[in-house]
């Protein structure tokens, strides 16, 4: 099951973030970012009744990742790991996590900006190492992390978009973490549903473009 997630989670190539969207719009939401081809789906720690949340999402969708993120400690790991995610994301090299993660048999992708937090991370049992904030260094950053470390699976998150996600991903990423640039505040708010879905459907788009090529 482990591998299998971790599989699908690089063949996906985009993992969309939902940070702070209430129960009763996540549905709508999701379905939405789902129609849009991704396969992936992170519920932010710090979203209101986040596990009601998640619950929800992973009872709605039989072929659709449901993960946390912003998985700060252990103590919300296993809370969250419940609630029935299936991949923890953090953005700090937090061994609690990664431990906890490791025990239930759920991917980990920790957070790490310098070559050294990178081989911590790895070494520690991430099986992922988000590249955050990923826009403060941009595709040659991670193309820079990659060089040396060509073991370690590198999704940069933080300013990833439909414009730049292929850019990511020609530098050396197995895949991208989007958050507003797919689920926008103002889509959201306004019900526009089918902006976010296109927002998804040009990401999921731009990696396949650039895996192509």
């Amino acid at each position: 099951m482990h591998a299998q997630r971790v599989d699908r989670i690089r063949e996906g190539g985009v993992v969309a973030i939902l940070r702070g969207v209430d129960p009763e719009s996540a549905i709508d939401v999701a379905d939405a970012v789902v129609d849009g081809g991704v396969t992936a789906l992170e519920v932010t720690a710090d979203t209101p009744n986040v596990a009601e949340t998640i619950s929800a999402l992973s009872d709605r969708f039989d072929d659709v990742l449901v993960g946390a993120g912003t998985v700060l400690d252990a103590e919300t790991a296993r809370t969250v790991q419940l609630a029935g995610a299936e991949f923890l994301v953090t953005p700090t090299v937090d061994g609690g996590v990664i431990e906890t993660g490791n025990r239930y048999g759920t991917p980990v992708a920790t957070g790490a900006f310098t070559p050294t937090e990178a081989v911590r991370a790895y070494e520690a049992g991430a099986d992922f190492v988000k590249v955050f904030p990923a826009k403060t260094g941009g595709p040659d950053h991670v193309a820079a992390l990659g060089g040396p470390l060509p073991q370690i699976p590198l999704v940069p998150t933080g300013g990833v978009g439909p414009a730049n996600a292929g850019e990511y991903i020609e530098a050396g990423a197995v895949a991208v973490g989007v958050g507003s640039a797919i689920v926008d505040d103002d889509s959201v708010a306004n019900e526009e549903y089918e902006a976010i879905a296109e927002n998804a459907r040009r990401t999921v788009d731009a990696v396949a473009a650039a895996r192509d090529r």
